[in-house]
């Protein structure tokens, strides 16, 4: 995706110059035609009056796509950590030495998920921590399979491997909300109805005798409300970021001594 792959830095001068630069468009060729305003006003009030308002819904649909794919990644990073501090808790009702080698691996896979929640989606760095991450959960699955044939009756390592599943299912959710962004045919189009507009703006006002600073006004609302809906669709960039909170207290919780001892055997 053209606009994803750019930094939020050339996303905001990019977005500048195709705002401000239409609005400067139109407002030079109205003034070169003002001559004839006579004939232009009635039909191109009305064209400016409709498609602002088109533009306007165009504008708000972009920014409740952005919005919603924003919470669910916010829901993912707290799922996955309920589910990492779930699994993380039962794990240490399991026997030796099983007990502590999934306590271990626990934490290295809760440094993966947080290094997963500061990489910028489709990097090498993401890939990297998703590859990591599903060592990891090979790992922890096996040692669980141990662990339900060392005690097959027991209720501990069934318990666990219920969460631990639940932990595996997590991180493709996580991973899937990540990927999962507004359509660029969407964003472009937003870009380009805001352009016009305010160059279809621009021009009416021009040949009226107007001053700039009303298309001013609306190509900065138009720029931040572009710049929001592309904010919130850049879950590790830009200004409105996905929090990793829930899983750095989660990582720092398990600093402390395991809550339970080990069950000893019989």
């Amino acid at each position: 995706m053209f606009f994803f792959r750019l930094s939020s830095l050339e996303l905001g001068l990019l977005l500048f110059a195709v705002v401000f630069g239409a609005a400067g468009l139109g407002h030079l060729f109205g003034r070169y035609v003002r001559h004839r305003s006579e004939h232009l006003q009635a039909p191109l009030g009305v064209l400016q009056t409709a498609l602002l308002g088109l533009v306007g819904l165009v504008l708000a649909f972009g920014l409740a796509l952005a919005l919603g794919r924003y919470d669910s990644r916010r829901a993912a990073v707290v799922d996955d950590a309920n589910a990492i501090g779930t699994t993380y808790l039962r794990a240490q009702t399991l026997k030796e030495p099983f007990r502590t080698r999934s306590l271990q691996r626990l934490v290295r896979y809760t440094d993966t998920s947080i290094r997963l929640s500061r990489s910028v989606p489709t990097t090498a760095k993401a890939r990297q921590a998703i590859a990591d991450g599903q060592k990891l959960q090979r790992e922890l699955w096996s040692l669980a399979g141990q662990a339900l044939a060392d005690a097959p009756v027991a209720s501990a390592p069934r318990l666990y491997v219920e969460t631990l599943n639940e932990m595996i299912d997590m991180q493709t959710v996580r991973v899937a909300a990540l990927n999962n962004r507004v359509p660029g045919a969407v964003l472009a189009v937003e870009v380009i109805f805001g352009a016009v507009a305010l160059a279809l703006l621009a021009f009416y006002l021009a040949i009226l005798g107007r001053g700039v600073v009303p298309v001013l006004l609306a190509a900065a609302l138009i720029c931040l409300l572009l710049l929001v809906t592309f904010d919130l669709d850049r879950p590790t960039r830009g200004l409105i970021r996905v929090p990793s909170t829930p899983l750095t207290s989660l990582r720092k919780s398990m600093e402390l001594p395991p809550a339970a001892a080990a069950p000893s055997r019989p």
